[in-house]
This record gives structure tokens, sequence and C-alpha cells, in this order.
């Protein structure tokens, strides 16, 4: 597979760095031939190549001219200018012919932004970096910004939040090119997780807690993953915090920038993926492990969150061969803050 990732004066060696970490990660461990190329808008001949200065001021030669994205299965646009200005022609004109002819255009951060304006997106979800909701909400009234997700996926067009949710993103197109096995190699290649789930808040700016052994909320998160079959109400988690119903519900949103319940559902969810893949456990049996109750609302939770159903999930993702272990954890998962994954079909 062809992936052509767009490069521009000012853009960072981060974000240009996240897809070619990722998406050649994949060939060097020999999980699939993706090749990954760097490439500009700018005419190119065939004696020259075209260069470009990042905004740590190194410049990179050997790049590509658009013929890059004209071949490629893949066009990423990894990040974009802060101001947020429309992209010039050439490269609307650019990504709309790779979409109409099949490729899959993927915009991170902020590069979501010539996407809304080579008109790829529409009336679609989307998301990007929180600072440009506002104005880009103004520039493209039509689109659905969602501001609890790290990534939007819609098959055709994949946009990502802030700069390190980019690894979700293309770790996520490797999780549904090739499977969840090839992602969790490459995630543990990269010490990177395999995929966050659940409901996150972009509007952060305090640095992360670290979820020290007397916080009382993360303690909560702890013990409430290892009791998941149980029933999980917000009084229950307040309870095992030692505190009011009230008082817990302000502090795990401040903690964690989601709601109790949300969370819960999202850890549910994720350890329901985690079983289906790995188990040959029956469906009902996995919602009971999972505290859902029933395969019914499992399957609505399923519905709601990844957009397909349990069975269809186990088809595409199962990694091991069947087999029926206790569903009980090994350990409790150390509480992330922050995270989320969507899928649009």
């Amino acid at each position: 597979m062809r992936i052509a990732v767009y490069a521009f004066d000012g853009v960072t060696m981060f974000h240009l760095s996240i897809p070619q970490m990722v998406f050649g990660t994949v060939s060097r461990l020999g999980l699939a031939d993706w090749r990954v190329s760097l490439f500009t808008t700018g005419s190119v001949s065939s004696l020259t190549t075209a260069s470009i200065r990042t905004s740590e001021g190194y410049v990179l030669s050997g790049l590509g001219g658009p013929e890059s994205a004209r071949e490629a299965d893949v066009v990423v646009v990894p990040a974009w200018f802060a101001d947020g200005r429309a992209a010039e022609d050439s490269l609307r004109s650019l990504l709309k012919e790779a979409h109409d002819r099949g490729a899959s255009v993927v915009g991170l951060c902020l590069g979501a932004i010539p996407l809304a304006e080579a008109g790829l997106i529409g009336g679609r979800r989307a998301t990007t970096h929180w600072r440009a909701f506002e104005p880009l909400a103004r520039e493209h009234p039509e689109m659905r910004l969602d501001e609890s997700v790290l990534y939007v996926d819609h098959g055709d067009v994949l946009t990502s939040a802030g700069a390190a949710s980019g690894l979700d993103a293309c770790l996520h197109l490797v999780r549904a090119r090739l499977g969840s096995q090839a992602a969790n190699e490459v995630a543990r290649q990269l010490v990177i997780a395999p995929h966050r789930e659940g409901g996150q808040a972009q509007y952060v700016e305090q640095p992360m807690p670290r979820y020290p052994d007397d916080d009382a909320i993360g303690r909560t998160m702890a013990w409430a993953l290892e009791r998941l079959a149980e029933p999980m109400t917000v009084k229950r988690l307040a309870s095992a915090a030692h505190m009011s119903t009230r008082s817990f519900i302000r502090a795990f949103r401040e903690a964690t920038g989601t709601a109790p319940a949300a969370w819960v559902r999202a850890q549910r969810v994720r350890e329901a993926q985690r079983l289906l893949e790995s188990t040959g456990l029956a469906i009902e049996q996995v919602a009971t492990a999972c505290g859902f109750g029933s395969a019914v609302t499992m399957r609505q939770v399923f519905g709601r969150v990844l957009s397909t159903t349990p069975s269809a999930y186990r088809r595409r993702f199962r990694t091991t061969s069947p087999r029926s272990p206790s569903p009980s954890r090994a350990s409790p998962t150390q509480p992330r803050r922050n995270t989320a994954r969507t899928h649009d079909n």
C-alpha cells in the first residue's frame, strides 16, 4: 500500500513523523508492504526534488511532487498552520482527486482544515484540535464537530484531534486494514497503547494527573476495573471513594474529563473487545462478564460506540484460536485519562 504524507514549510517534525513512524513500522516488522513517502504540491521536475523547511528550522529534501499523492492509496495531511488559513487550490484539488478515485484521506490534528476546504467532510462528523473548533465551525457550519473523541473514521475520510491522537488514528488505520494482531505488534514496538477507548474532553489546560496511591478517583477507578461484572452505579462509585454522589461526579469529571457512567460504559466495551478478540466465550458470557447484563444490551452499546455488533467485531478482530479462559482480569489496568475512540461506518 502506498501512503503519501503532505509536507509543507512550517510543519513540525513531530506531526510529520507520526504517520511515518506508525506506517513505517508496519513494513519494518514485515506485516505488510506499506511504502510511505513525503510530497509537496509544488512542481518537481524529473531532475530535481522538492524541499521544505520545518518549524524547527530543518530543511528536508528529496520530497516527491503531486504525483506521489495521485498514486497513493492513502493521503495524509499530518498538520496545518496554526492560524487556520484556507488551503491553497492545488492542495484542495489534489485531495479531492485522491478521494474521488477511491483513496482514503486522513487529516491529523489541524490537518482536518484542508479536508474541510476540499469539501470532503460535508455534513458528517469530524474532529480536530480543540483550539480550531470555533473557527472551523464558523467557516464550515455544515460539519458536525465532535469534541469528545480522539478520531472519527468514515472509511474514506479520517480526522483526529490533538497532536498525540494522530498516533491513535494511524494505529486505528493499521487495525482497520490489517487486523488487531498487526496493530498490537506495531503498538508494542512503539510502546504505545494498541487502542484507547472511552469518553474524553479535549478542553484540558492542566497536566494529566498521575493517580497516586492516595488519590480517591484513581483508587476508585482501579477498584471499578476489578468489578466490571457487578452493578456499577454512580452512587456505588461515590461510596467506594468515600464521597457524596454530587462531589464524586464533580471530582471525577475534573480528573478525567468525562462522566463516571460514560467511563464505566467505555471500560466495559474495552473489556468486551478484549474477550471477543482473545477468547471463545459465548456472546452472552462476554456480556455477563463485562457487566452489560444481557447480550441485547451489549449489542445496543456496541452499535452506539463502535457502529458494529459483537459478533461482527469478533469475526474481524479475533487474534487467537478460540479458547475459554476465565474472564477475570489478571491485574487492574492503570486508569487512563483523556482517552477516546470512535469508528463511524
